[in-house]
């Protein structure tokens, strides 16, 4: 079990009296460069804490023209850690393949991180969400075929002896060669994160690489898609494997689940009424039909329509309480959906410093204990599979 501080870095300071969307069209004279620097600053200092705290790997992720998150380059927040942090595993979830042309700077720069930080690196790979392709100009119906091009490159630039041609649908490039290669052979890891969507599964399965399941869905959904997913791998002819499988979740701790309530609730409902606002807007075509169909199954169980906090704890949104509550929640979770890696988003929305900076203490000295104790060995695939 490997337990990862996520960050978003959002944008904490959305006036109380904005309504419109967080995304794509949010004016971006609501962002102040003075506090854009110590929010910076401060969100590196989270991330680099929570290794000193004990924590097995950093994420970090790549959003465009939106307050839900303030890293259009995750791979600059990558390097700032890499000589800031000596341990830690970084998990870069990850780049956007179909907005980079060529994607061999992918290559390039997922190599650079993994040989500077002598092998630490996890390299995500992602579509990019539907947002993005209205910031980007990206044609949307062409980001599934350009995201499994991209990374076939990718892989062959990290295992093929250069120089040799690619000659590919999108991408035609006479001599791939890239200086210089990853120290972890015959690559980084690579894991792709998905919203449900079966074809995702199917790539991940037949490659062998690891499966995240994005974050603010009812763990009904999450039970729902790690059935599909562990059906998909065992069909692929690949034994039960649950460090291939992760969960990212929204965790607050603090010293009773009353003061955890009371501390966290204003700062989640900022995140999901306000950030999240805008995240559901979805290209024509960026989807194929039957995507379309499982997230439009699962949109009622979006945090994104969620209004009491009641539904937020019985739901498993987010896990807040107590060290003992949060770590049974935890445990129980893990078991029913079999994942080897722990995600834990442990700043949200407009929660402070101090707040963020006690919840990563008191789940690295109370909670993570306790979990790696419960799993000192890999948790078994629940015998369910659907």
């Amino acid at each position: 079990m490997d337990i990862f501080s996520f960050h978003l870095m959002p944008w904490p300071y959305l006036p109380a009296d904005y309504g419109g969307s967080a995304w794509i069209t949010v004016p971006n004279g609501l962002y102040d460069p003075g506090r854009g620097h110590d929010l910076y600053n401060r969100y590196l200092d989270e991330l680099e804490y929570a290794e000193q705290v004990g924590f097995d790997g950093l994420v970090v992720n790549e959003h465009h023209q939106t307050a839900y998150g303030s890293m259009p380059s995750p791979n600059l927040f990558a390097a700032l850690l890499a000589r800031r942090t000596s341990r830690a595993k970084i998990a870069v979830i990850g780049n956007a393949l179909p907005l980079y042309n060529p994607p061999t700077r992918v290559a390039e720069e997922f190599a650079v991180l993994d040989v500077v930080t002598g092998g630490r690196l996890i390299a995500g790979m992602v579509v990019g969400g539907g947002p993005e392709y209205y910031s980007s100009g990206v044609n949307p119906a062409q980001a599934r075929r350009r995201f499994a091009e991209a990374l076939d490159l990718v892989v062959q630039a990290w295992t093929r002896p250069g120089p040799f041609e690619f000659d590919g649908e999108f991408y035609k490039i006479p001599h791939v060669n890239p200086w210089p290669r990853p120290l972890q052979q015959p690559h980084p890891p690579v894991w792709i994160p998905g919203l449900g969507s079966l074809e995702t599964m199917e790539l991940v399965a037949a490659r062998g690489f690891s499966y995240v399941g994005l974050p603010f869905f009812h763990s009904s959904v999450f039970e729902r898609n790690y059935a599909a997913f562990r059906q998909i791998w065992l069909a692929a002819g690949r034994d039960p494997a649950p460090e291939n499988l992760g969960l990212l979740l929204p965790i607050y701790v603090a010293e009773s689940d009353a003061a955890a309530r009371a501390e966290y609730e204003e700062h989640l409902w900022y995140f999901a009424r306000k950030l999240l606002n805008g995240v559901q807007i979805v290209p024509p075509g960026y989807q194929s039909v039957q995507s379309a169909v499982r997230l439009m199954e699962n949109a009622s169980k979006y945090l994104l329509g969620v209004s009491d906090w009641e539904t937020v704890v019985s739901g498993s949104y987010a896990i807040v309480g107590s060290p003992d509550t949060v770590a049974e929640k935890l445990a129980d979770l893990i078991r029913r959906l079999g994942v080897g890696n722990l995600l834990g988003l442990f700043q949200l929305g407009s929660l402070p410093a101090h707040l963020t900076r006690a919840n990563l203490t008191l789940f690295a000295e109370q909670v993570m204990p306790k979990l790696r104790a419960e799993f000192a060995t890999p948790p078994v695939w629940p015998e369910t599979l659907v």
